[in-house]
């Protein structure tokens, strides 16, 4: 028997992709047929080193890119002009796949075409991608779509986008001062307590005299930051504490899209 990697869809068209074994290609497509999936692609599974060789470099892009605001305002208008032009959807959001420089986006934008064309409504088709479009952008494109005045909400959203967008330049603007100097502060500070502290230890040692609290704590912070199991662990306890705060948050999103849907 043959190991086959399949590329499917389920009945709402969700994306699917696993192995399956049979005799014969027919074999498994009717195995996955009668599971409920529509086959999109099956080749045959030669392992690890065949799979390696047949990476798709666009697909790594994509899952490492992000959607930023400029890039959905920039899409709305685009989108907004076509239709108001009479373009038909499916040929807008294909026009605007191909042009579309996010690879993160394009593939979106690929994925709610083919939905669209068939059958599926586009706020509907969106809602499957929401790291590209948020809860908001699908209402208001839902309610586009129910009062028949798509082009005039992917205005609204497209200028709501774009002040956001011109908002987030301002901040980044005025931050980036504070930034810097903090960045600096920050250097100097390790330089001190790590280079030049040090120095005036020995000095210390042979006074013999007790230190002020400040300066214990100055000696005992240089000699943590030249401790390479303490700055690792101090390191790893930040990476931890920054893994856990962003699956705490993908959860709570994830909990409040379903108690949306629902």
């Amino acid at each position: 028997m043959t190991t086959y990697a399949v590329r499917a869809r389920d009945a709402k068209g969700n994306p699917k992709r696993q192995k399956v074994t049979a005799n014969s290609p027919a074999e498994a497509r009717t195995m996955l047929r009668e599971r409920g999936l529509f086959v999109q692609e099956l080749t045959e599974d030669r392992g690890l080193i065949d799979n390696l060789s047949k990476i798709d470099l666009k697909d790594l892009q994509s899952s490492f890119a992000s959607v930023t605001v400029k890039d959905k305002a920039v899409f709305s208008r685009q989108f907004a002009v076509l239709i108001n032009a009479g373009v038909a959807m499916v040929r807008g959001l294909g026009v605007l796949s191909d042009q579309c420089p996010n690879p993160k986006l394009k593939k979106a934008l690929q994925e709610i075409s083919s939905d669209v064309q068939q059958g599926t409504n586009l706020s509907d088709a969106m809602r499957k991608h929401p790291s590209c479009f948020d809860n908001l952008y699908t209402a208001m494109v839902e309610a586009g779509e129910v009062g028949g005045v798509l082009d005039e909400v992917m205005n609204r959203l497209s200028t709501l986008l774009e002040d956001i967008a011109r908002l987030q330049n301002q901040i980044k603007s005025a931050m980036a001062y504070p930034i810097a100097v903090g960045v600096i502060a920050v250097t100097v500070f390790v330089g001190m307590t790590v280079f030049l502290l040090p120095t005036f230890a020995d000095i210390f040692e042979q006074l013999d005299a007790e230190l002020p609290a400040f300066t214990q704590l100055m000696m005992t912070i240089s000699e943590i930051l030249r401790t390479p199991m303490y700055v690792g662990g101090v390191i790893l306890l930040i990476v931890v504490l920054v893994f856990a705060y962003r699956q705490y948050y993908k959860r709570e999103q994830a909990a409040k899209r379903w108690i949306a849907s629902s």
